[in-house]
């Protein structure tokens, strides 16, 4: 257990109001000159009379599997009750505690206040300490310190980390055979997302009922030689469904994909009694709505939990630079030690041992263009895909 001392700890400048007074013109017409009078020097600088430095008691740890670090505050454990996220909504977050009873809890302002990349504090999944708060109903507590994480999806989100969900061993990368039609750029994405995180990856082709599976087939292969599994699945026909149930069933696991694919209607019909809410694809454009807005960690009947996450259109990776990518390309990555230059970026260089795999056919010609995209920095998924 990491030991607990005074660290000098970066926070997000926003504990005090600005250092410059802005409405003179309001305190006139409220007070004329009846305050007193301003004093004769004014800061400048805007730093404020508390630093955007200070000390606390804690230790440093790893904040999640991508090697940064952060300060876990010291707290009082014994008045607190450990818990697992359900969902997170801005100011409260539905947690369910050690005791089985669900609490709607707020985030302790030091941890919202330090100074973070991320988007979000606390999201699904995350395992927590946190301190109920007696005689409320519905019950209500205080998130006192956010354990750390594994298996975390993130994507970037204007420059900063978007991390969509933690603490997961699997992830259900779900594409719609049609309505909205299958984009094999954006499971790739996931794919690299998922080789990052150390999560496993099983690639699940929804809405098979409307497309001749035949068709599939080509593509199934590309990823099952890279041994990636693949399901084929149809939440209308019920086809795959006890295979996924096996696979989802006693583990820790989230699915995700673009919006209309069919995620929530797959969990439903993995258990019925979720109820969730589904809606469908959109006519004119082919695109799914934004049914579920939130991530949500679901219980299951059969055993362990279930992350269902929003849909998501654009997906730009977080913290992956162009030279790290063929890395997470499990088809580029044999021949990246024979290219005859070492910091060839298989893109344009001759006698480049990856293109040549793709003259031929040893790596798909769609997955190379897929990393091409990546190593250029194309983000904007939703028109790439």
């Amino acid at each position: 257990m990491p030991k607990k001392r005074k660290i000098r700890a970066d926070f997000r400048k926003n504990r005090e109001k600005p250092a410059r007074v802005r409405d003179w013109t309001q305190q006139f017409a409220e007070h004329g000159f009846e305050t007193s009078d301003p004093e004769q020097r004014e800061r400048v600088s805007g730093k404020g009379d508390i630093s955007r430095r200070r000390t606390v008691i804690g230790s440093e740890i790893s904040t999640d599997d991508d090697g940064t670090f952060g300060v876990e505050i010291d707290v009082d454990e014994s008045r607190c009750l450990s818990g697992r996220v359900l969902s997170a909504h801005g100011l409260f977050n539905v947690v369910l505690g050690a005791d089985g009873l669900q609490y709607q809890c707020a985030v302790r302002r030091v941890l919202k206040t330090l100074a973070t990349d991320e988007r979000h504090v606390v999201v699904a999944g995350d395992v927590v300490l946190f301190q109920p708060i007696e005689g409320t109903e519905p019950r209500e507590g205080v998130i006192e310190r956010v354990q750390p994480r594994y298996g975390t999806l993130s994507r970037s989100s204007r420059g900063r980390k978007h991390v969509i969900l933690a603490n997961v061993d699997q992830l259900l990368i779900v594409g719609s055979a049609a309505e909205p039609r299958l984009k094999p750029n954006l499971i790739d994405r996931f794919l690299v997302s998922a080789e990052k995180s150390g999560i496993r990856p099983i690639i699940c082709i929804n809405k098979v009922d409307l497309v001749d599976r035949a068709a599939l087939m080509p593509l199934v292969g590309v990823y099952s030689q890279m041994g990636y599994r693949v399901l084929l699945l149809s939440a209308t026909d019920g086809i795959g469904i006890e295979r996924l149930r096996g696979v989802v069933g006693g583990g820790e696991c989230a699915v995700a994909g673009q919006s209309g694919v069919g995620k929530s209607s797959l969990l439903n019909a993995l258990d019925p009694e979720l109820q969730l809410k589904v809606s469908a694809v959109s006519e004119d454009s082919q695109k799914g709505k934004h049914t579920t807005t939130a991530a949500r960690l679901v219980p299951l009947r059969s055993g362990g939990f279930v992350v269902d996450t929003p849909g998501i259109r654009p997906f730009e990776l977080w913290d992956v630079i162009p030279e790290e990518v063929a890395g997470y390309f499990r088809d580029v990555r044999p021949f990246v030690s024979h290219c005859r230059f070492p910091n060839c970026t298989h893109t344009h260089e001759t006698d480049c041992a990856v293109k040549d795999a793709v003259a031929d056919d040893l790596i798909d010609a769609r997955r190379y263009e897929s990393y091409c995209g990546m190593v250029a920095g194309e983000t904007r998924s939703e028109e790439h895909t």
